[in-house]
């Protein structure tokens, strides 16, 4: 086994990862002097319309709003959807920007709220909290907290994502196996909601059990962004946590490992490949339970298509413990035996934070996408893995496909699937299907690509991981539209019921109480019944 090992740790280099990002950038700043600066209204022909629509993940989507509020307050917010109520304008949310389908960027959407200036971060006494205004990134979030507090929450990978679709949905991350889901650290939330005279109003709802609005709050911690209404910000704090506020959210690690083990394509077979991904499924099926010592670690296998030369382990794991080292280098072992390739080892190590704020490789001029994604409670059978290397291994196809199989479980599941709308609470894996391509005129074969990689793997439940005993559904946060459509989704299960399982009926509730005329909806939003 090749090893290359290098460190990080100089204040140079924590400052350099951590450029950027502003723990509390000038909006907020203003808001918390009392200052709030007015919104700005940009419409077509303004030089910034461009930048601002095409803010999106997906090029296959653009957004083409008659007006873009960029916002810095919630009574900005209500102003906005009183307008699009009174206009009859289909309005919708943007926070990062991130969303993988057309949910944002649907040309039906006539007035897009922007909140990327509402960014602010800071400590609330009156909510004993930590708030965090919905259009700042995730690394802005784990600078802030952890320069400030020295807490962190246990978010994903991507510093670049916004907080308000990434929390809405869920939310997970490396420290998510040791600590939980983002919303298991969600102690209230302020929604713009549109009221059954149609009027905006901004409800602050929390997870105390009197609250007359804790079903809000709830929605929220799975439901989804933008089909309740418009959160404009969220507070968090630990359940049972008291004291000062560095006592309040999960201590990330002083110092992590992360590693990047990858084998070349070149000499895959599918028989090593086959081995490679059941060793890993066998090891996680084993080593996700509550209180497990492997809860430290949180490793991603992303089998790349062949045209990117090489499939990769990447394991995130706490550095300061004397048995980092023999954990670590255990693991590997055990995924690559039997394999008959060593592979290449690639370490670094660093402050927690600095590894945190790497930023996500980008896939340049492949950025037209689809995706789709879902939890596993048992690893892939033999004969969907073989479905897998025989997609991922076609010499015909050039868009850069990927099979990602996250670890989930430890932590996460010790929470019951009814606490939080979102339900995967035995799952051992977080599984996303996704192809990156460039050329437009590409779209229909590409897109059929991943279908066809979809229905191969999941044929026996209609083309999705729809619950059994070894599947457990889909992640609002990696949405497929395909599963609104009949011959598509030909399990005869409802989307919604593939997503949030028995917590549709609660859910389907509070749209009916918070957005009775549907004033905030998407193509995988509730409609009230």
């Amino acid at each position: 086994m090749v090893s290359r090992r290098r460190f990080l740790g100089s204040a140079t280099a924590v400052a350099g990862a951590a450029a950027g990002f502003a723990a509390l950038p000038q909006p907020a700043a203003a808001q918390a002097a009392g200052r709030v600066a007015p919104e700005v209204v940009v419409r077509p022909g303004d030089a910034r319309y461009a930048e601002l629509a095409e803010r999106g993940y997906n090029n296959r989507f653009v957004a083409t709003p008659d007006e873009i509020w960029l916002v810095h307050s919630a009574a900005q917010v209500e102003k906005a959807v009183n307008q699009a109520v009174a206009n009859n304008q289909r309005v919708t949310v943007r926070s990062g920007g991130h969303c993988f389908e057309g949910l944002v960027d649907d040309p039906q959407f006539r007035l897009l709220v922007d909140l990327s200036e509402m960014r602010g971060i800071t400590f609330d006494p009156r909510m004993n909290a930590f708030a965090v205004e919905a259009g700042a990134r995730l690394g802005e979030v784990y600078k802030a907290l952890y320069e400030g507090w020295g807490v962190t929450v246990p978010g994903g990978v991507c510093p670049e994502v916004g907080v308000g679709g990434h929390v809405s949905g869920g939310g997970y991350g490396p420290l998510s196996r040791r600590y939980g889901l983002v919303v298991d650290h969600l102690y209230a939330v302020e929604v713009v909601v549109a009221d059954r005279r149609g009027r905006a109003r901004t409800i602050v709802a929390t997870r105390n059990a009197g609250d007359p609005n804790r079903d809000l709050w709830w929605a929220h911690t799975g439901g989804g962004g933008g089909g309740f209404g418009i959160v404009t910000r969220f507070w968090f704090r630990t359940p049972g946590a008291s004291g000062r506020p560095s006592a309040l959210l999960p201590k990330p690690p002083a110092r992590m490992r992360k590693t990047i083990v990858s084998w070349p394509w070149s000499e895959l077979t599918e028989a090593r490949f086959t081995r490679l991904v059941l060793n890993h499924g066998a090891w996680h099926a084993a080593k996700s339970d509550p209180g497990d010592e492997y809860s430290v670690m949180h490793s991603s296998l992303q089998l790349h298509s062949s045209i990117t030369g090489t499939i990769e382990l990447e394991i995130r794991m706490d550095a300061t413990l004397p048995r980092t080292s023999q954990l670590h280098d255990d693991y590997i072992r055990a995924v690559n035996a039997g394999v008959g390739l060593e592979p290449t080892v690639d370490i670094t190590e660093g402050s927690w934070l600095e590894i945190a704020l790497e930023p996500t490789p980008s896939y340049g001029d492949y950025g037209r996408q689809k995706s789709m994604g879902g939890h596993l409670r048992k690893p892939l059978t033999e004969s969907q893995v073989r479905a897998l290397y025989s997609s991922l291994s076609d010499p015909a196809h050039y868009g850069a496909g990927l099979v990602y199989l996250a670890a989930y479980g430890c932590r996460i599941n010790t929470v019951a699937s009814s606490a939080t709308a979102i339900p995967q609470r035995d799952s051992v894996f977080k599984l996303w299907y996704s192809n990156n391509w460039a050329d437009p005129t590409q779209d229909e074969y590409e897109v059929e690509w991943l279908r066809t990689l979809r229905r191969n793997v999941h044929g026996a439940t209609g083309g999705f991981p729809v619950p059994d005993g070894r599947q457990d559904g889909g992640y609002i946060n990696y949405p497929d539209v395909d599963m609104l459509d009949p011959a598509q989704n030909t399990s005869g299960v409802p989307w919604y019921s593939i997503i949030w399982k028995d917590n549709y009926p609660r859910l389907q509730r509070v749209k009916n109480t918070y957005d009775p005329h549907n004033v905030f909806r998407h193509a995988m939003s509730l409609t009230p019944s």
